[in-house]
């Protein structure tokens, strides 16, 4: 029997609260746009990576008459998307645990299968994709948006910033991920066994720019850069000592308090329409 397919790499964010707080701002809205216009009512969809829930919650709102399940590796943020979802009077909705590897589904159990920002932690993409796509009813979606850190751009100019980007991509690979994966996620559809013509390809941004926002995003980076499972993994995977981090955390704080300052989020999007074509 085949060794059912573990995930190997290392959650590069972890669920620090100065990343929750990242992660509950992120509404279908915000982060699943491009997917809104196909959803249907009496859709049955999985949220695959759903952490505290905000994503999955507004999900189920729009398919009142379907069910959505939200999957999570770590148990531990899951009783607050659970919380979350009771706060909001919602029965079409269930949590669980468990690695997307190896997804506790028959084949063709859901007409959309979606991840956010999930599939540049991974150390295999591609085989995710396609246990997402083994899930997915024929003539369903699978969905995915990855951000892509090369691609993030901010004012005003911030050498500290600079080493920062170098450090999390080096950190990310090190812990087995891909941060990068904005450019990459349209190619691992078509790895993992969507062709071409089943494939649309979509991109989006988040800015950053009043005062509240500049705060909020300078603010969680700069404790998150010290506090969360990135600076452990940045010391622990990438030598990356104290002093650099804490340099890190304070050219954040600098950046934040620039009366101009700026910041775009890219990311790469990809709607696969299973056994079918756009």
């Amino acid at each position: 029997m085949e060794q059912e397919k573990k995930e190997s790499a290392t959650y590069t964010h972890g669920h620090h609260p100065s990343v929750l707080r990242s992660h509950t701002w992120r509404t279908a809205a915000n982060s699943a746009a491009y997917l809104l216009p196909h959803l249907r009512p009496d859709m049955h969809i999985l949220d695959i990576g759903c952490g505290p829930g905000t994503i999955t919650v507004d999900l189920a709102r729009l398919v009142p008459q379907g069910h959505i399940t939200g999957l999570e590796l770590s148990p531990s943020v899951l009783e607050q998307a659970r919380s979350l979802a009771s706060s909001q009077s919602l029965t079409n909705i269930t949590f669980l645990s468990a690695d997307a590897n190896a997804l506790p589904f028959e084949e063709g159990t859901f007409d959309l299968v979606l991840c956010h920002q999930v599939l540049q932690h991974v150390r295999d993409p591609v085989h995710i994709l396609r246990e997402m796509r083994r899930v997915t009813k024929e003539g369903g979606l699978v969905a995915a948006r990855e951000s892509d850190y090369a691609g993030f751009v901010w004012y005003p100019p911030t050498p500290g910033l600079d080493v920062w980007r170098e450090t999390y991509l080096k950190v990310c690979r090190a812990n087995g991920g891909e941060p990068n994966a904005g450019r990459m996620v349209h190619a691992w559809a078509k790895q993992a066994g969507f062709a071409r013509e089943e494939i649309k390809c979509s991109s989006s941004n988040w800015c950053y720019s009043t005062t509240e926002e500049v705060d909020w995003w300078s603010g969680l980076w700069a404790e998150r850069t010290v506090a969360s499972e990135f600076g452990r993994t940045a010391r622990e995977n990438a030598g990356v000592d104290a002093a650099e981090l804490e340099g890190i955390a304070r050219a954040w704080r600098e950046w934040g308090a620039e009366e101009d300052a700026w910041f775009s989020v890219p990311s790469g999007e990809v709607l696969c329409v299973k056994g079918g074509r756009w």
